[in-house]
């Protein structure tokens, strides 16, 4: 064995055991958090589910002219659309989170920078996982010296263009397979576009806040489970509270009013951008959001899917729980800006509006 590689492995030693540490020292503090997290994800699934008796009694409650009865409907119906692969995508994450070494990136992440960048892009499509799982991998890359503009594009690929996520917006996107390659086109080019824009313009990440942070137990089952749950406790709600205000929108929303819109493509685009960052939604289950959004234009469904995953509200405060307040406030308004540019112009390429 060689020196480099002892040291290698002293240093994952090391890692480990600050994770553990702080892992058992921490679980009393973040009690609360997870507690608001499972309440608010409960909340939000007995109210899908309430709505769903109330849609198959079918009650005075519902007679307010079908417009009660159709919010409930849609709603009930993005969301059991959307389970499945919410399910399937937080047990992937989970399972990639607990029996993947943080160290596989290592070896298959070119050293230059700049090759880094696209490399880490790629590596997203191979190593699924949503966007709650994003920020604590990154973090785990950097602790592994992979450059930061790697870490940050991996960050940005993975919970766009994984297999779970390409797969679900076919489904919800049936017949339209244009808006499958359109969003891994955009969130691709996107990502290498944030990444290298980080290189040449110097950005950096203190030392101090490249640190270990895990709810995971002391062995690699207890991990999987941690991460599972966490993820489809954040997951979960927010997918509940989107379908509630997708369907809200298109029962309530004049479609004159869509029509207006739609007369301004980049306003329209705009609008559908930031309803991704307000939505939090998980990016294995926005695009049965997106596609319960008919009134508006196939390029401003395709902004909604590349912007979500790589900038939401969600993620705002993990990033500053992991980086800080000035990475973020430059951080998130680059990747908003990028994002919807490139969503546009990849949209326009390919439904030739």
């Amino acid at each position: 064995m060689s020196a480099h590689t002892h040291l290698a492995d002293t240093n994952s030693d090391q890692d480990r055991s600050q994770i553990l540490d702080h892992t058992h020292g921490g679980r009393a503090q973040d009690a609360p958090e997870r507690a608001i997290g499972w309440s608010f994800t409960f909340a939000m699934l007995a109210a899908v589910i309430a709505l769903l008796l109330l849609t198959i009694v079918r009650g005075p409650v519902l007679s307010l002219n079908g417009t009660v009865e159709a919010w409930a409907s849609i709603t009930v119906a993005i969301v059991m659309q959307a389970v499945p692969f919410l399910v399937f995508g937080v047990i992937v994450s989970g399972a990639i989170s607990a029996f993947v070494p943080d160290s596989f990136l290592r070896h298959i992440t070119p050293d230059n920078p700049f090759f880094a960048v696209p490399a880490a892009a790629g590596a997203g499509f191979l190593l699924p996982g949503c966007e709650c799982a994003s920020v604590p991998v990154a973090q785990s890359l950097m602790r592994r010296n992979i450059p930061t503009a790697a870490a940050l594009t991996f960050l940005l690929a993975s919970p766009a263009i994984n297999p779970v996520v390409l797969v679900s917006t076919a489904v919800a996107f049936q017949g339209h397979p244009k808006m499958v390659l359109g969003r891994l086109a955009a969130s691709i080019i996107a990502a290498i576009i944030v990444g290298w824009g980080w290189i040449i313009l110097g950005g950096k990440i203190p030392m101090s806040h490249i640190h270990a942070h895990s709810h995971a137990g002391r062995n690699k089952w207890d991990a999987f489970r941690a991460s599972a749950l966490h993820d489809l406790m954040n997951a979960g709600g927010y997918l509940s509270m989107g379908a509630m205000v997708a369907a809200l929108i298109k029962v309530t929303v004049p479609k004159a009013w869509f029509d207006t819109v739609n007369e301004h493509q980049v306003v329209a685009c705009l609008i559908m951008g930031i309803l991704a960052v307000v939505l939090s939604l998980c990016s294995e289950a926005d695009a049965f959001i997106a596609a319960s959004f008919t009134h508006v234009s196939p390029v401003a469904q395709l902004v909604f899917l590349v912007v979500g995953p790589m900038v939401d509200i969600k993620l705002f405060f993990m990033q500053y729980g992991a980086w800080g307040k000035g990475f973020v406030v430059r951080f998130a308004p680059s990747v908003f800006t990028v994002a919807t540019l490139v969503g546009i112009a990849v949209g326009f390429v390919l439904f030739a509006v």
